[in-house]
């Protein structure tokens, strides 16, 4: 059927209302909308958001079929209520050429289930010495507007420079990942009370505030954008903070887990708790939830970070870093910062949804749930409660710090344009 009718949704949390899908529109939304001719989804009591939109996914194609495929992670995104992920360029070969970046493209148009948008690579090679082919990309079929060496920081402040003004003549974004890579050395975890007890090398929180400081000041200094991934300490939110008031065109992401987990879980030397940047202290993680409910941090974004079984089931020091989230993200985000009243639904589909398909210039995503619009949407049962099981996860790997947790919320459904990717809790 080419229509259908969401009856009774609470509209990003707001009154019930029905959501009439004709087609790959929004053709209205109303009370008692005629359900004539349209498959009907009783939605009462659940939540009815635009389709989210992740800033930072890892895809892990070409060349690490074994942790994840395009296929395997888009499926993985619907199931979490995704219309729509941008993936990373760290990828064998990596994705610094318009032929990667399309290939990447193509696949994602090719699975279906949900949009898949390539980030760029800012270095060749992500070895941070010569630039890639950023106009290129931008050019190519792929339409890339986001460039990041994540895995690896533009520690160089010349090639970071030479970024900013390139994609500035385009109005691209230089995502960086924050890390100066002297300073961690060796680093398995943060650096604080924790790292000293158990012996481990410590990270820094000035290893990613001080790339923050230098990299907000040469985006002032060239009038060009810079988006900072996966932002982790308290530090890092008055940097930005800062930089914001100054009115340099910075934006900023937080991960799900920095905003529930905390350095305390390294004791148990499980690797499913390693991650880059590490978990942070109480302090931090406090910080973080507060400034996303500002606006300090932009958006919400998973750095879903697949790895097969063998890569983390292995003593800490050489377990890979990295955790699973993107069918994990909105239960998170509805715990941390919608139940502790610090985000009502409206804000979770402006930081999940409308802020990201911004920053990425990504048309058709995080729109309104209005006529007229493209009906990427996602219907979530907030009152669901229930433990995280990997196993049924669509991913194909299964590295999430929150097996056997309780978290809220389940989605039960996603349409990408008018197409149910998800119904009632299973891939279409």
């Amino acid at each position: 059927m080419s229509k259908i009718l969401i009856r009774g949704a609470k509209v990003l949390g707001g009154a019930p209302q029905d959501v009439l899908i004709d087609g790959e529109f929004i053709e209205a939304v109303g009370t008692d909308l005629p359900a004539e001719g349209a498959e009907v989804v009783e939605a009462a009591g659940k939540v009815l958001l635009p389709g989210l939109v992740d800033l930072h996914t890892h895809l892990r194609e070409p060349g690490r079929e074994d942790s994840e495929t395009v296929l395997t992670g888009t499926r993985a995104a619907a199931s979490g209520g995704y219309t729509a992920v941008f993936a990373m360029a760290n990828t064998f070969p990596v994705a610094d050429t318009a032929g990667v970046v399309e290939q990447v493209y193509r696949l994602g148009k090719d699975h279906g289930y949900c949009d898949v948008q390539p980030i760029g690579a800012v270095t060749v090679g992500l070895e941070g010495k010569k630039l890639a082919e950023l106009g290129a990309m931008h050019e190519s079929a792929a339409g890339v507007t986001v460039f990041s060496d994540d895995g690896k920081c533009v520690d160089d402040a010349v090639i970071m420079r030479r970024a900013l003004e390139y994609v500035k003549a385009f109005g691209g974004v230089v995502a960086q990942h924050a890390q100066e890579p002297r300073l961690t050395e060796g680093a398995q975890m943060n650096e604080g009370v924790v790292s000293a007890e158990l012996g481990l090398g410590g990270w820094p929180a000035v290893a990613e505030e001080s790339i923050i400081a230098r990299d907000v000041l040469l985006a002032e200094h060239v009038g060009s954008r810079v988006h900072i991934c996966h932002l982790s300490t308290a530090g890092s939110v008055e940097i930005v903070r800062w930089a914001k008031s100054r009115g340099i065109d910075v934006t900023a992401e937080v991960t799900p887990h920095h905003l529930l987990l905390t350095d305390e879980l390294v004791r148990s030397y499980n690797p499913v708790y390693k991650v880059n940047p590490p978990l942070r202290t109480e302090r931090d993680v406090l910080a973080l939830r507060e400034a996303l409910a500002d606006g300090t941090i932009d958006i919400v974004a998973t750095d879903h970070a697949p790895h097969p079984h063998e890569d983390k089931d292995c003593e800490w020091a050489a377990a890979a870093m990295g955790m699973v989230g993107l069918e994990t993200a909105l239960s998170v985000v509805q715990h941390t910062m919608v139940e502790t009243g610090l985000l009502d639904w409206a804000g979770v589909a402006d930081r999940m949804s409308a802020a990201p398909a911004r920053i990425g210039q990504l048309a058709g995503h995080g729109r309104p749930v209005s006529a007229g619009e493209p009906a990427n949407l996602t219907l979530v049962d907030s009152a669901y409660r229930g433990e995280v099981d990997p196993a049924g996860f669509a991913s194909r790997s299964r590295n999430t710090p929150y097996e056997g947790r309780e978290l809220p919320g389940r989605v039960t459904h996603t349409f990408l344009r008018g197409r149910a990717t998800l119904v009632d809790g299973k891939l279409a």
